[in-house]
């Protein structure tokens, strides 16, 4: 004989399996895939291609010659490290983003100590919301060069900080 006793687990069944399912929707459609550790990847990647575009510059020709990085720094030459440095920044972009950057060169002088002087830069309106990494590199200044304003024309290792950030 067939009784009414089993129509409220029925009842009971389809509400839990609606419940749940509507519960397993709300959660899948939240959830970001995007995690806290992954969003340093993009930073670490910039900083990388920084460091190779300046120790490609940073490469000699020959033996015990002078690389263009110290070629540049020595001569003053900001426009042919510009266009240097930007074709090695941006020649491995794949996407159509730009990474821009600006280039200082800490020094010391014999009266004041350590200066900073800009050298070069490729860069656009910021509002200070970029996300910048820092890669520097120490470069040999050997007379006779064309000292930067405030610099000693005498030999000395001077710092070259390059700030970058993506478009």
């Amino acid at each position: 004989m067939v009784t009414d006793s089993g129509q409220l687990y029925t009842i009971e069944g389809i509400a839990a399996a609606i419940l749940m399912v509507t519960t397993v929707y709300l959660v899948l459609s939240t959830t970001s895939i995007f995690t806290p550790g992954d969003s340093h990847i993009s930073d670490l990647q910039l900083e990388q291609l920084g460091n190779d575009a300046l120790a490609m510059m940073d490469t000699p020709d020959h033996y015990l010659g002078q690389s263009e990085l110290e070629t540049e720094i020595t001569r003053n030459q900001t426009d042919k490290f510009n266009a240097t440095f930007t074709s090695y920044l941006n020649s491995t972009s794949t996407k159509n983003e730009k990474i821009y950057y600006n280039a200082t060169i800490f020094f010391t002088n014999s009266s004041t100590g350590l200066q900073n002087a800009k050298f070069s830069s490729y860069d656009k309106f910021r509002t200070g919301r970029e996300k910048m990494v820092r890669v520097t590199r120490f470069v040999r200044f050997d007379p006779p060069g064309t000292p930067l304003p405030g610099m000693d024309s005498r030999s000395q290792d001077v710092l070259l900080e390059v700030l970058l950030w993506r478009d």
